[in-house]
């Protein structure tokens, strides 16, 4: 059950000659399926809520994630892409898995050693941080802490005795943080009987059984030692299942002694994992926990502006574009699900605004005027730091400036975050003169950063005057559409004459060619030989625009599927791109084995190491799915030479590929994925914009605890090198400004390590649920002796106040017909708080109907009467109140059709309690 293989139970797994867990899509259950099972069907649930407070039914058209996201998103015109929700849960996953690696030898990480107390703490910590990161939309560390927080909860049922005791039902106390863990076995007593075979289908002592002692097994990984009497957790990899006495009872992997065992700690490790999901959901509201989960319009609006005294003409143009944006996208599918905005200046940048509402990112940026400056060079990296990591990965990040960066000691970081978030910067430059010459010449030295920044994004670095602004600027609403993918992006410098093919297949609209450089001479040659030179504005194969540096190349509506070229014969600098609007794409990772009790996979954070096979996690998604595609190619392909290093693919279920490349290019590369859609027999291909080479060092490090304001924090970080032995530099920095000091120098032998310490002064006012983004960027003697690791962070205040809010339901008034549109039916409901932190917000988690409310006080205490009316068509409803620390209270209730009502479920007990009473004033059904 719950050894993951790979962090997305990637592989198969032979130990012993016996199998253990097998891939996604198998019969086997890792934490993975386990994972995956809870979070679709609580999307599910939430898509419906969602569609039947919005008045639409709920009907996916296919078993595809990407019909059900379509259908969860609504009807609005448009394409639909997957990628985001496949991203959201890889890292989920991956954070899920690594704790097998990150914490392989902590007890309370997987309830061994009858850590009990000390792994419900990790639960309700976690748990807290996961709502705290949700209210500060802080998504990313949300899903990697959730990742961690459900591994542990599911252990408990692997690795306790808690099945054995005869529980058919979940430990709700586990995710309490308000109730203890009751009855467990003291370290003075025995709990086991000794198992010679190792394979005794139930070992535990009759006294633990008939007492329900709560206890779990030993894991002895560097020693056989364990208390007198207990139980180990058993398996080749734990020492102490040796000694007496003997066997084990963990319920990681099915075999013929424990398979009912098994098959109900799986089943209760997925229900409990459906009650966690639920109080996050509560606690976060629908649309927030559809967003932590990916589920959300793909393009995003994020603009880091120069506001200096010459950029006056820049700001109106990117209002303008703002506003165009979301007036003419506002219902469709290309409607933005997210806007942000950095300003920069100098000696200031920021604040980062962010926001899901379109008329707060109107308002935001009719703020901002073109104020200050004098010396040239302004603070453009900060603001890019800042864009970086606020913006959700894979987001599309547009620069505009008229000057040179001066914060030039964070270069590295940028490099950095760019390849971690694999987002897209693109920059507008525009000159202070009116010579585009001028401009040309100088642009190419001072401005060089930001074309090495674009190059490694895949973005766009277009030199433009002021006055042609506006026409440059289409490259920001062609980009800011749902479901862009990348068919193919090249970078040659110098420039040589060379033809460039690509597949246009048939699941494409939009398709757009983006050619930068000076002196541009191209041929456009379609499938059947059609063709059309760079001097032909308007041809039979496409607009083409020219805007300073830009080449502008809009394909025909009417365009032919098959192989195209572009033809280049320019000599000088160019880089060629071109995308299109489509559901058919692929996400990725790079990935590294590692070894234990549960050995696998994780994902590398940072460049991959030099003289070992590169491996990549691929994940393929199209509108009908994986099933509606065929992959037939993956590789890794230089961006600005001609080399193309072909991958070993191993399909491992569930739209997942392992793809091993043995010989991978020395020079930047990206990686390329070609293939069939079956339903349309088309081919297809799809690239990565984020360049990416090789390493001889790496950088890793862990995070085992959240930031408390005011206090300082520790985190150890360990360079590893198989190449030059010396002195290494570490440089660190972090997005929130926040002190910290840290070895900046480490001494390296070829093949050996050093451990370093990167030590925080957390401000007091810093606010609970704060992400931090630290990046650690190494560099050593060598060329390739460079690489780093982005840590993502959080701030949590120590929690205090851990009661839920009481719903007590207090009326029901209407009696609904067997003509459901023939009357509406009422809710009354009391919420109160005591003397907790206080109502946070009060919602309609379920149901079409009205509410309203009003704040009275009764003896002292604040009682929020709620009033909740629907049309009997919509019977159903939750009522979900959450308190400032995210602690959750609910009524749920069900009116029943020819004179009956239904209370389903009321939290806390009183509130049932109310209820049941009411059931009888109101002649209803009693509670079930």
């Amino acid at each position: 059950m719950l050894s993951s293989l790979h962090t997305l139970a990637l592989v198969v797994l032979l130990l012993s000659g016996v199998q253990a867990f097998v891939p996604v899509g198998v019969s086997s259950n890792t934490h993975v399926t386990i994972t995956g099972n809870a979070v679709m069907k609580k999307i599910y649930d939430v898509c419906e809520a969602v569609a039947e407070s919005e008045g639409r039914e709920f009907k996916p058209t296919g078993s595809s994630v990407e019909e059900l996201l379509r259908e969860c998103l609504g009807t609005a015109t448009g394409e639909v892409s997957g990628a985001k929700f496949h991203e959201a849960l890889n890292q989920i996953y991956m954070q899920n898995g690594l704790v097998d690696r990150d914490f392989m030898t902590s007890s309370p990480h997987h309830f061994s050693d009858e850590a009990f107390n000390e792994g419900h703490a990790l639960i309700s910590q976690g748990t807290a941080a996961i709502k705290a990161n949700i209210r500060k939309d802080s998504l990313q560390a949300a899903r990697e802490t959730l990742g961690r927080v459900l591994h542990t909860l599911q252990d408990f049922y692997s690795h306790s005795n808690w099945v054995e005791l005869g529980n058919k039902r979940t430990y709700v106390n586990l995710i309490r943080p308000d109730l203890t863990i009751h009855n467990i076995a003291d370290v003075n007593t025995s709990t086991c009987s000794d198992c010679a075979t190792g394979t005794c289908s139930n070992p535990l002592l009759p006294s633990i059984l008939n007492e329900k002692k709560l206890t779990s097994g030993y894991m002895g990984l560097a020693s056989s030692y364990k208390p007198k009497g207990k139980c180990s957790h058993g398996g080749d990899a734990d020492l102490s299942s040796t000694q007496n006495p003997r066997g084990g009872i963990s319920k990681d992997e099915r075999h013929p002694h424990n398979v009912d065992f098994h098959n109900t700690a799986v089943s209760l490790a997925t229900e409990a994992s459906l009650e966690l999901l639920e109080d996050i959901r509560g606690a976060s509201g629908n649309n927030a926990y559809l967003r932590l989960m990916g589920i959300a319009r793909s393009a995003v609006l994020c603009f880091v502006i120069d506001t200096t005294g010459s950029m006056a003409d820049d700001i109106t143009e990117a209002k303008r574009v703002a506003y165009n944006i979301i007036d003419s996208k506002k219902g469709t599918q290309d409607e933005p699900s997210e806007y942000i905005l950095v300003p920069f200046n100098d000696p200031k940048f920021g604040p980062l605004t962010k926001t899901t509402d379109p008329d707060v990112m109107k308002r935001e940026i009719s703020k901002l005027t073109a104020t200050g400056g004098g010396d040239e060079p302004e603070m453009c990296l900060s603001g890019l730091q800042l864009a970086l990591t606020g913006a959700p990965a894979s987001s599309h990040i547009y620069v505009f400036t008229d000057a040179p960066a001066k914060d030039m000691n964070l270069e590295k970081t940028i490099i950095a975050l760019i390849h971690s978030t694999k987002s897209t910067v693109s920059f507008f430059i525009t000159s202070k003169t009116t010579s585009v010459r001028t401009v040309r010449m100088e642009g190419r030295t001072k401005f060089q950063l930001y074309y090495d920044f674009a190059l490694a994004s895949g973005g766009q670095a277009i030199e433009v005057s002021k006055a042609n602004l506006p026409n440059a600027t289409d490259i920001i609403v062609d980009s800011s559409t749902s479901a862009l993918v990348t068919i193919l992006q090249q970078a040659k410098n110098p420039g040589r004459v060379e033809s460039f093919p690509f597949l246009i297949d048939a699941s494409l609209s939009n398709v757009t060619a983006y050619i930068t450089g000076n002196n541009l001479i191209f041929t456009l040659h379609s499938p059947s030989g059609v063709t059309q030179t760079h001097t032909v504005d308007k041809g039979p194969l496409a607009l083409i625009q020219t805007v300073g540096n830009l080449r502008h190349i809009l394909f025909s509506s009417h365009m032919e599927t098959g192989l195209w070229h572009i033809s280049m014969e320019s000599t000088a600098a160019y880089t060629i791109k071109v995308t299109g609007q489509s559901p058919v794409t692929f996400i990725y990772s790079f990935v590294e084995e590692f070894k234990g009790p549960h050995p696998g996979f994780a994902t590398i954070d940072g460049r991959p190491q030099t003289g070992l096979p590169t491996k990549l996690l691929l994940t393929v998604t199209g509108q009908k799915g994986v099933e509606a595609l065929k992959i037939q190619e993956v590789a890794l392909v230089e961006v600005s030479g001609a080399r193309a290093s072909n991958g070993t693919i191993e399909e491992v279920g569930g739209g997942d590929f392992l793809v091993t490349v043995s010989n991978v290019p020395e020079r930047e590369f990206v990686v390329m994925v070609k293939g069939e859609e079956k339903t349309t027999a088309s081919h297809f291909q799809r690239q990565s914009t984020t360049q990416m080479s090789l390493s001889t060092v790496t950088v890793k490090a862990t995070v085992n605890s959240t930031m408390l304001p005011g206090k300082e924090f520790k985190l150890k970080f360990t360079i590893t090198t198989n190449g030059t032995s010396g002195t290494y530099s570490v440089i660190a920095t972090n997005d929130r400004n926040i002190p910290m000091r840290f070895d900046s120098t480490l001494n390296l032998v070829s093949g050996g390590s050093a451990e370093g310490t990167v030590i925080f002064n957390p401000p007091a006012n810093i606010q609970s649920g704060t992400d931090v983004t630290l990046t650690i960027g190494v560099e050593g003697p060598g060329p390739t002796d460079t690489n780093f690791a982005v840590v993502p962070l959080s701030v949590l205040n120590k929690v205090t106040d851990f009661t839920p809010p009481k719903c007590v339901i207090v009326g029901v008034s209407t009696i609904c017909p067997t003509d459901c549109t023939e009357s509406n039916w009422d809710l009354s409901v009391n919420i109160t708080d005591g003397n907790g932190s206080g109502i946070q917000e009060i919602s309609i988690q379920k149901g079409n109907g009205n509410f309203s409310q009003d704040a009275v006080v009764d003896g002292g205490v604040i009682v929020v009467m709620g009033l909740y009316s629907a049309s009997c068509c919509s019977p159903d409803v939750t009522v979900s109140a959450v308190d400032k620390e995210g602690n959750v209270g609910k009524c749920i209730f069900t009116v029943e059709k020819s004179g009956g009502a239904r209370v389903s479920l009321s939290v806390p007990l009183g509130a049932c309690l109310l209820a049941l009473a009411l059931s009888v004033l109101y002649d209803i059904f009693p509670l079930l």
